[in-house]
């Protein structure tokens, strides 16, 4: 009898899991972090487009993401690169009135 309240709990916690993942994706929320690996090497001259992430309750860390003009691929940028850290500094400056 203690077989089957485990797995029915396994069951629930699982349910449970994947509608609260689904539902943070609806509002427009990473349930994680969007960059593994980031890319330290300067890249500007192929770089088309860079967003800046803030830290969310989902994610600590600021994410930069960069879109290649060539290809369209996103790359993360390392944040602890300088080169990195002028086009932050530069995102930035533009966004204030």
């Amino acid at each position: 009898m203690s077989q089957i309240s485990v797995v029915v709990f396994v069951v629930f916690l699982a349910i449970l899991t994947m509608s609260e993942g689904m539902s943070l994706r609806g509002l427009g929320v990473e349930p994680r972090c969007r960059c593994i690996e980031t890319e330290r090497q300067r890249i500007g001259r192929l770089i088309e487009s860079v967003e800046l992430f803030p830290p969310t309750p989902h994610c600590e860390d600021t994410e930069i993401i960069a879109t290649l003009k060539r290809t369209g691929q996103e790359i993360c940028l390392d944040t602890t690169a300088p080169w990195v850290k002028k086009v932050i500094e530069k995102i930035l400056s533009n966004r204030k009135p």
